[in-house]
Parts: structure tokens; sequence; C-alpha cells
């Protein structure tokens, strides 16, 4: 296998022009992958229908016929579906189509322009997620060009609408549920990591914590610059932000967070870890635990308690007028065990200032789900997959920080999992940030295993 990925990788990296007809897997991945980000669908306003028609063209040339629907014009998704023998339930195969604004000013290269520079795919969307589409577009297309035999259909869903307010998922699940149903499905959220021993590490999203948007709002009494007042709004408003990033969450470990960090102590590097998941769930030494482990991997503690992070402020008319309100926006990931309402009276009582009012801010709120079994078939395939590709080799279940359109299909009973078939080459990741970027033998490999992952739960 590795041989077969490198010469495939080499063959993009050589940037080789072939008739479609010709082309290998990672090839027409890559070219998928270009094609996409070529298609600027920046959310807001999203605009992704061209992208679903751009798919839908390229599975036409297959002889795939695709549904292109939606709730509002310019903002369709794509639905299209391999014919099984229908001896089990689908397979469903799922990215979105939207990407995150950017600034251009911030980019060294242009952000549509899907350009290849030094053995990388730059552009917005690469890693979020137009790449994982892209492989997922090939996989499919492949099963219908070798005539594989399914026992399963298998479902190619893009959506629209993930990075803001997730209403194309909420749409297709209460306006086309039978296009989508599926036993399981594969999306975005899993990552694969070379730790510093050469150990691989490949995190199956299982999970996902849940974004809480909240507005907190101070009042107090309007005045001149000149003369400070104790009932100022913003010295309010700042004590209040103060106490909610400095307070303690409670740790609350799920199925998935406990087996993360079971199996994370057993690598070398993170030894120290082992006998740190004890005290973790004691309620009397969990929160200096949690402190323990964020003083050594912010990353990791991020997992174990609802985060708090001060976004935006607002107040003020005139540098020497003290402003009669304030009000802030924070960014809380909240805990997939914990409800909205349960951290709003909490975070009352954390600021217990009758001038503080806390509420939600909208926007997107994902609903609270269970993890997603480690027993189903699409899970115990893929950890098989991902263990036997690489020679140092850790397949372990992930609750990511980041929220995806999977939380509404679990909500419905969907078991959903974030495919860790991309290796992160970057220190952090470049998803959402300036001059995003995927590795061509990330892309090509990645492709790959998606297909033995695909092929090996289509023929059971």
């Amino acid at each position: 296998m590795l041989n077969r990925v490198l010469s495939t990788v080499l063959a993009a990296v050589a940037g080789l022009h072939v008739a479609a007809g010709a082309e290998t897997l990672a090839q027409r991945a890559q070219r998928y992958c270009v094609d996409l980000i070529r298609i600027d669908t920046s959310n807001p306003p999203g605009n992704e229908t061209p992208a679903a028609q751009y798919i839908a063209r390229e599975l036409a040339k297959e002889g795939i016929a695709a549904d292109v629907i939606g709730g509002e014009p310019s903002r369709k998704n794509l639905v299209a579906r391999l014919k099984g023998t229908g001896e089990a339930l689908p397979l469903m195969l799922m990215a979105h189509t939207d990407v995150v604004p950017v600034d251009p000013a911030q980019w060294t290269v242009p952000a549509f322009g899907g350009l290849i520079k030094d053995g990388f795919l730059y552009g917005r969307g690469a890693q979020d997620t137009k790449c994982l589409l892209a492989a997922e577009m090939a996989v499919f297309v492949d099963l219908k060009q070798r005539g594989a035999k399914l026992k399963r259909d298998v479902i190619l869903l893009a959506e629209a609408d993930e990075e803001a307010g997730s209403t194309a998922i909420q749409w297709l699940i209460a306006n086309a549920w039978e296009k989508i149903n599926a036993e399981f499905a594969i999306n975005e959220g899993g990552y694969a990591l070379q730790t510093q021993q050469g150990t691989r590490l490949f995190e199956v999203q299982t999970s996902e914590k849940i974004p809480t948007r909240l507005k907190v709002a101070a009042k107090g009494v309007a005045g001149h610059g000149s003369l400070p007042r104790p009932d100022n709004a913003v010295l309010h408003l700042s004590r209040a932000v103060v106490k909610l990033s400095e307070a303690d969450q409670p740790v609350r470990l799920n199925t998935t967070t406990r087996r993360y960090l079971t199996e994370l102590a057993k690598l070398p590097e993170y030894s120290w870890l082992g006998a740190l998941i004890g005290p973790l769930e004691n309620p009397a030494t969990a929160a200096v635990t949690a402190n323990q482990i964020r003083a050594r991997d912010p990353e990791l503690a991020a997992i174990l308690q609802t985060t708090v992070s001060p976004t935006m402020l607002n107040s003020g008319v005139k540098i020497n007028v003290i402003p009669n309100s304030a009000t802030a926006g924070i960014d809380v990931r909240r805990l997939p065990n914990e409800t909205r309402e349960e951290i709003i009276a909490r975070f009352r009582q954390i600021v217990n200032d009758p001038a503080i009012e806390i509420a939600p801010a909208g926007g997107q709120e994902m609903p609270s789900t269970e993890p997603s079994a480690l027993t189903t078939l699409l899970y115990v395939e893929m950890e098989k997959v991902l263990a036997k590709s690489y020679k140092k080799s850790v397949v372990v279940p992930y609750m990511s920080r980041g929220a995806t359109d999977g939380a509404f299909l679990r909500q419905k009973g969907m078991a959903v999992y974030g495919a860790p078939v991309f290796v992160r080459v970057d220190k952090d990741s470049r998803a959402h940030g300036n001059d995003e970027r995927m590795s061509l033998e990330s892309l090509a490999n990645g492709t790959l295993l998606l297909q033995e992952i695909v092929a090996a739960v289509a023929a059971k």
C-alpha cells in the first residue's frame, strides 16, 4: 500500500496531466479539491449552489444522478446515491461546501486560487473541508467506475451552511430525511497526528463540544469621563468577563474522553497523564488536576471542561463619556453532557452582580448528544484500516472542540464519525486561518485510506 501511495503522490506533485478516464484516485481528488476551492462559498453569504452544481456535473460525467435541493435558491445541497442490494442500511459520506470568510491582506497566496506550491494545495477550505469532500467524491465515483458490489447504498451529501447556522442540515432532516437517512456517516472532525516518538495517532471524532454563544450585558449610569464612578458599566462588564474566564468549570468525562485519555496515557509522550486520570474523576481534585493538564497541554485540557473565550466588546460613543451600558460576546463551548440553561445559571452565580445580565446571543446552537458508539461496523472497520496503514499506529475515539453538522444527525440516532484520514503536517491547524493548506501527500494518502474504509463497510 505504501508503494502505491508513494507513486500516487509523486505523480500528483509532478503535476502530470492525464485524461479524466486515466486519472488515479488521488489525482481525481486533487482536481476536485482545486475546483471546489476556486468556487467562493464564503459564509456569509454562502452562495453554495454553484458548488453543488459543480459536483452534480462531475457526477453526471460518470452516469450518476444527483439531487440539488434546499430551502434557498443560492444555498442548495447535493445528495447522490449509489444503490446496493439493500441487505444492509446505507453508509453516508458527508462534508460541507461553505467556508469561513478571509481577509485577503493576511494571505500570501490567493485564497480562492487553488494554488499548488511546494507540495501543498493552498486555499480557503483546503482543510475545512473541501479536500475531504473531494476525497469523498473521488471514492464515490470510483465505486461506480469499478462496478463495486454493494450490500448497502452509499450516499454522498454536500451540505451548505455548516459554518454559520447549520440551516441546511436542519432543512434536509425536515424535508428530505428519506434521501439522507443512513446507519452511519463519515464526516469531518477527525485528525491524524504524528507524535515525537514516531507514533501516528488517529483521532476518530465520535463526539463534539457544543457552541453556546452568550451575551454579557452591563448597565450603569452615564456621566462625564472626568469623574470616575463605581457604577461604570465598563467596570462591571470587565470584572464579569474576567471572573467567567478565570473560573474553574466542572470536569465531566464521557465514554469518548475517558477512553481517549486512557489510550493517550499509554504513549511515551503522555506517560505523565496516567497518574492524573483518577484525580480527574474525583470531584474534590478534578479542578486542580485539570489546571495541571492545562499548564502542560491546553489543547488536551479543553476537552475536559466547558470553555469560555471572550471575543467581542462594545461600549461607549465618545472617549470622554462614561457609557450607561456595555456588552461582551462570549464564545462558550460546552460539554455535550451539559445544557445551555445549566451553563447560564452557573455563570450568573460566578458573576454575582445585579448589574450584569447573561443571555443567549443567538446564532448556531447544536443539540446535545451522546457519543457515537465504538462498536458499529463503521468504527470497527475504520479502526482496522487505520491501524494497519502505518507501522506505529494508535486509533482512539476523540471529542472535538469544534462543532459539526454531525450533531444534528446524532440527535436523530445516526452514528457519525469524523474520519482522521488526513495527517496534520503543520504544528497548528490552519483551518479558519491564513494560508490554509493541505499537503498533497496527505490528500493522496487520505483518499486511499477513505477508499479502503468505504469499500470494507459497503461490502458488508
